[in-house]
């Protein structure tokens, strides 16, 4: 059995006795933009806040693109969050390669180099990273200035987070 049939067998035992709030639509406060790694997968746990408090957006990276800040603007603007934190960590593993070397692996592994050079958003240094990441949520014009963006690195050692603030002008 695969996973997926795993998965789908056990929401047959879950939608037996489905929770009737989940019929109701979130009001969410806290936009958080994180990683896919799933060591951030428990949210509620690592910052202490309920799930019906999280807006959560998952990207490999976590990377900042055109897409996600579509997302922000509509969590913001249309589901209601007042507060966006940009969530990154150490030990991640977009940040052990370069967009080129990724692309120059694939090509070879696969024989087709096509689809290169594609954009994995790949980084080196987390701190840098979530700087960068609060100037582009912070630059965007749908993005009201009275919305707080702060970004963090969680130290996946300690479980502690490191509040990095954006770069002086």
């Amino acid at each position: 059995m695969t996973l997926i049939d795993k998965a789908v067998k056990a929401n047959r035992d879950y939608a037996k006795s489905p929770d009737p709030n989940l019929n109701k639509r979130p009001v969410p406060r806290l936009a958080v933009v994180t990683c896919m790694d799933p060591r951030l997968s428990d949210l509620p746990a690592i910052l202490g806040l309920p799930h019906a408090d999280l807006d959560v957006i998952r990207t490999a990276g976590p990377a900042v693109t055109d897409d996600v800040i579509g997302e922000l603007v509509a969590s913001n603007r249309v589901i209601g969050t007042t507060e966006i934190m940009l969530l990154n960590h150490t030990g991640c593993g977009f940040a052990t390669f370069t967009d080129e070397e990724l692309n120059a692996k694939l090509s070879k592994a696969t024989g087709d180099a096509s689809p290169a050079p594609m954009r994995f958003f790949a980084y080196k240094d987390p701190e840098q990273h979530t700087r960068e990441q609060i100037q582009m949520v912070r630059s965007h014009p749908w993005i009201a200035k009275e919305v707080p963006v702060r970004g963090f690195v969680l130290d996946m050692a300690t479980g502690l987070l490191k509040e990095i603030h954006a770069a002086a002008k």
